[in-house]
């Protein structure tokens, strides 16, 4: 058994990505059929404005194709870039629809809200007909039995649960086809931590000019105090000498080490051609963020019998991406540079200079595991958490 097609059942594997299963004269055999070629791909001497016309271009044509449907399709809308830029664009390309959108919010003091941002986008587009939801502490306890049940496998966050309850509110206002932003972050470098990548590959280059003009415009753009530069700088210098494979086990260990035991991670996370950002790139789209960011996105949405689909997946705007250069997708702390730049004119200019990184915002595990949840761990036996190595500091939330 490979990583690649490992699941938490004995004896049952998982066809790997991108390949097919083909049974022929009594045997079995496991064909790829899909497979980013890195080396062969170059678009890094085109102008920027037709880097940013051909990127929308592949953006809007995979929109009109995932809108082809015999029933109605809907979309999610957070208040973020990629979803935004989704019902933005189905906006434009089909006006005289109206095309139902579905979020999640949490009110509180502490609680991240995001229907401001969401409003920006319904101001500019009045077409859109949203709806929004607030989870109480009955639907936190229904919401986690619910995703556990169809996910058959342990849930590492709280977003998924989330995400369960776009899709039943989705089901209540009678869609079946639903667009979400899934992918964005994996190979535009949306994610915070491919900055340390982008500066590390600068540094093993020696273009430290250059290293240090990117690390201190991030720092600025994300208003980081002095106290916190040691460490952006440490994980930067790491990320540039270190492997994949290395500098995963280590972030591993050092974020989860109740769990991991200093031991080695079960990936195997080979060199990918390119630059080391897209080698990471590379890595979060086909091994350690997106195949379960995927899973959870696949097996929430069919528990109400819907199909979900993912427009940024398009192959075509993912090899494209990967063409360009690392200052394409991420330069001076603005990530996902390409797809700011094509969505002009499109999207609300609020929404294309918000630099802030959310994700799927919830509560959070704690608050829950202290609230609504905490029967799930207070007349826990002890025995049941042997697995954890408590002389790591891990304790139970009281």
């Amino acid at each position: 058994m490979s990583y690649h097609d490992q699941t938490y059942f004995s004896d049952l594997n998982a066809l790997p990505a991108a390949s097919n299963l083909i049974y022929k004269d009594g045997k079995i055999s496991v064909e790829k059929y899909w497979d980013l070629d890195i080396a062969s791909l170059s678009n890094r001497n085109l102008s920027e404005s037709d880097k940013v016309e051909k990127f929308k271009s592949l953006f809007l044509d995979s929109i009109r194709l995932h809108m082809r449907s015999d029933v109605e399709v809907g979309g999610c809308l957070s208040g973020g870039l990629d979803s935004s830029s989704i019902a933005s664009a189905v906006s434009v390309l089909f006006p005289e629809n109206k095309f139902k959108t579905f979020s999640i919010y949490y009110e509180g003091k502490d609680e991240v809200d995001e229907r401001p941002w969401v409003n920006k986008v319904l101001e500019k587009y009045p077409i859109l007909d949203d709806y929004s939801y607030t989870p109480g502490e009955k639907d936190v306890i229904e919401g986690f039995e619910k995703t556990i049940f169809c996910n058959d496998v342990p849930v590492t966050g709280s977003s998924p649960i989330s995400q369960n309850f776009v899709m039943k509110l989705v089901r209540e206002k009678g869609i079946k086809v639903l667009l979400d932003g899934q992918g964005s972050d994996e190979y535009l470098a949306g994610y915070m931590h491919s900055f340390y990548r982008l500066i590390g590959g600068m540094v093993k280059q020696f273009k430290l000019t250059q290293a240090f003009s990117q690390f201190n415009s991030h720092v600025n753009r994300q208003q980081f105090g002095f106290s916190k530069k040691p460490g952006l700088l440490g994980k930067s210098i790491l990320a540039g000498f270190m492997s994949e494979q290395k500098l995963y086990e280590f972030e591993y260990n050092n974020y989860y080490p109740y769990l991991s035991n200093n031991k080695s991670v079960d990936l195997n996370l080979g060199r990918a051609d390119g630059t080391r950002l897209n080698n990471f790139l590379y890595h979060l789209l086909t091994t350690t963020s997106l195949p379960s960011l995927l899973h959870f996105e696949d097996r929430n949405s069919m528990m109400y019998s819907i199909e979900s689909r993912v427009p940024f997946l398009d192959h075509r705007l993912v090899e494209f991406a990967f063409s360009l250069a690392d200052e394409d997708k991420f330069k001076d702390g603005i990530t996902k540079i390409i797809l700011r730049k094509s969505m002009q004119g499109i999207l609300p200019e609020s929404i294309i200079n918000r630099y802030d990184k959310k994700g799927f915002v919830t509560p959070g595990e704690v608050k829950w595991l202290r609230g609504p949840l905490n029967f799930l761990i207070s007349d826990m036996e002890n025995q049941k958490l042997d697995f954890l190595d408590k002389r790591q500091g891990f304790k139970i939330a009281k």
